[in-house]
C-alpha cells in the first residue's frame, strides 16, 4: 500500500504577539455589566488555539468599561492624574478577570502591573515576562505603563518592543481601518494595508500618536482588526490578509 503523506502542520506567521484590547471590547452593551461572559470565553478558546500553534501571546487591556481616567476629567472634573490612577487601577481589574476565565480553561497565566501590587499579581520585570512566555504562558500586562498621560495603547507599543514581539494586534469593534467612520459613512471603504506616513497624514487615529510615533520608530507593525469575528485572532496569526488592516 503506498504511504500516506502526513499533512502539511499550518505554521504562524507570528510566533510572539502582543494583542491588545480595549476595555469596552469586555463590556456588556444589553446589561451594562462591564464583562461580559461569552466575550472573555471566546477570548479563551482562541487563546487556547494560539497556544496549539505554540505562540508566545502578551496581552494589554484598557480600563474603558470600568473607567476611563480623560474621560473622567471632562465628565466629572475628576483630576487628571488622580483620574488616570484609577483607570490603571480598572485595568489591573480586567488583567484579573482574563486571567480567572483564561486559567479556568486550562492556560497558564501571569498578570503583571506597572504599579506594584504583589498582593495580587507580578511587577513588571522584562526578563521574568520573556522566561514566562518562554515557557508557554499567557502574559498579561496591567496598569498601563505606571505613568498618568500615558494610554494603555502607548503601554502596548512599548511593552511589545520591549518583549521583542513581532507585531502588534489592536483588537477594536470594527473590522480595521476606514478612510471614514463606517458607522457614520456607509460609503467608508476599508484599507487592506497602509504605511505609517500614510496613517498619520490622513489622521486615522490608529493609536495615539505617542504610542503610533514609537511604532514607527521601532518599525513595530500593527495589524487593526475586530475581535468580534470568529476565529479573527488566530486568522490573523497565521497570515490571513482578508483579517484587519496592516500599518507597516
Amino acid at each position: 500500500m503506498p504511504r500516506k503523506t502526513p499533512a502539511k502542520k499550518t505554521l504562524p506567521k507570528y510566533k510572539r504577539i502582543v494583542l491588545k484590547i480595549s476595555g469596552e471590547a469586555l463590556k456588556n452593551y444589553k446589561t451594562g455589566d462591564p464583562f461580559d461572559p461569552q466575550i472573555l470565553k471566546n477570548l479563551a478558546e482562541q487563546m487556547k488555539r494560539l497556544h496549539a500553534l505554540g505562540v508566545q501571546v502578551c496581552l494589554v487591556v484598557g480600563g474603558g468599561n470600568i473607567f476611563r481616567g480623560l474621560a473622567g476629567a471632562k465628565n466629572n472634573g475628576t483630576d487628571r492624574t488622580t483620574g488616570d490612577n484609577m483607570g490603571m487601577l480598572a485595568t489591573t481589574i480586567n488583567a484579573l478577570a482574563i486571567m480567572d476565565c483564561l486559567e479556568k480553561n486550562g492556560i497558564q497565566v501571569r498578570v503583571q502591573t506597572a504599579i506594584p501590587m504583589d498582593k495580587v499579581a507580578e511587577p513588571f520585570i522584562l526578563r521574568k515576562a520573556i522566561r514566562h512566555l518562554e515557557k508557554g504562558r499567557v502574559v498579561i500586562f496591567a496598569a498601563g505603563t505606571g505613568n498618568p498621560f500615558c494610554t494603555t495603547d502607548y503601554a502596548a507599543a512599548l511593552r511589545a518592543n520591549e518583549v521583542h514581539a513581532d507585531i502588534i494586534f489592536k483588537a477594536t469593534k470594527v473590522d480595521g481601518i476606514y478612510t471614514a467612520d463606517p458607522m457614520k459613512d456607509p460609503k467608508a471603504t476599508r484599507y487592506a494595508s497602509l504605511s505609517y506616513e500614510e496613517a498619520l497624514m490622513k489622521h486615522l487615529g490608529v493609536m495615539d500618536a505617542t504610542a503610533f510615533a514609537l511604532c514607527q520608530e521601532n518599525k513595530m507593525p500593527i495589524l487593526v482588526f475586530s475581535m468580534n469575528e470568529e476565529g479573527s485572532i488566530e486568522r490573523a496569526v497565521l497570515g490571513d490578509k482578508k483579517i484587519g488592516t496592516l500599518v507597516s
